[in-house]
């Protein structure tokens, strides 16, 4: 198929969500109202902080929502387009709607992960965006198109970290046919990406904590070193930012080669 047709695939995609969503009308405004609450009591927590102490680490309140912001937004992004497709992959394989998957005239990797759309999380990408703008604003920075062109790069390689995290978890469901404990290891592991990596220095177990969650699952990195690059915060080492960069293409790679390599040891559900 080529790109066109590609492009005309994800946008009935994006149609069908839309019904979806307007099919359920007060699902919908729940959703929005639970995000709204969520949103203003992260800020409220970080606000009462910032009452007590100027800075937390090298990130003052006003960097600080800078950060907080830029992670939402990351998640915005995998939770609406990724994650509700990566958590259906199981009951595809216990069902045996795979069967029909792999039949389609389409590649299998961009059926399974955006055929469906939770558009009431694209909510959330407001609230990160407004509150990315509050803090530049307010922290007096002067941001540049390169600055902002960067930022937008390092924000996708995120995304794209997030998703094969997640695309390598969900494939394992192929082997253990239901994985819903790994899926939450997702969330408890990315539990760390909250925090900037620099809090987890000071200590010989933050030091181990933050090596291991910026190096070996860059799960701290992805996250924060855009925000430090769009702030003009100081990055360290210097060249961290592409490092970025290919962490998140190289993560790609792999999560498509396991994905493929899984479906390899798919048995159909007729056989």
């Amino acid at each position: 198929m080529s790109f066109s047709q590609y492009r005309r695939v994800y946008g009935t995609f994006f149609r069908n969500a839309l019904i979806r969503e307007m099919g359920f009308r007060s699902n919908f405004l729940i959703t929005l109202f639970t995000r709204g609450f969520w949103f203003g009591v992260q800020i409220l927590l970080f606000e009462l902080i910032y009452r007590q102490v100027p800075k937390i680490n090298d990130w003052s309140r006003d960097e600080y929502f800078g950060f907080m912001a830029t992670g939402m937004l990351i998640n915005s992004i995998v939770e609406a387009c990724f994650m509700p497709n990566c958590a259906r992959f199981s009951e595809l394989i216990r069902t045996g709607d795979l069967d029909f998957v792999l039949l389609k005239p389409i590649d299998t990797q961009f059926l399974v992960s955006l055929e469906k759309l939770e558009l009431a999380m694209f909510s959330q990408v407001v609230f990160s965006l407004s509150l990315l703008g509050y803090s530049i604003i307010h922290s007096g920075r002067v941001v540049t198109v390169s600055t902002v062109c960067l930022y937008v790069a390092l924000v996708l390689a995120a995304v794209t970290f997030f998703y094969s995290l997640m695309l390598g978890l969900a494939a394992t469901s192929i082997f253990f046919g239901r994985n819903q404990g790994l899926l939450d290891f997702w969330f408890y592991v990315t539990i760390f990406a909250r925090y900037p990596s620099s809090i987890y220095s000071g200590s010989p177990s933050g030091e181990v904590v933050r090596f291991v969650f910026s190096y070996v699952v860059p799960i701290l990195l992805v996250v924060t070193v855009p925000a430090r690059v769009l702030l003009s915060k100081t990055l360290e080492p210097s060249g961290i930012g592409l490092l970025t960069i290919a962490a998140g293409v190289l993560s790609f790679f792999i999560s498509r080669f396991v994905f493929h390599w899984a479906l390899g040891h798919y048995r159909s559900a007729s056989s």
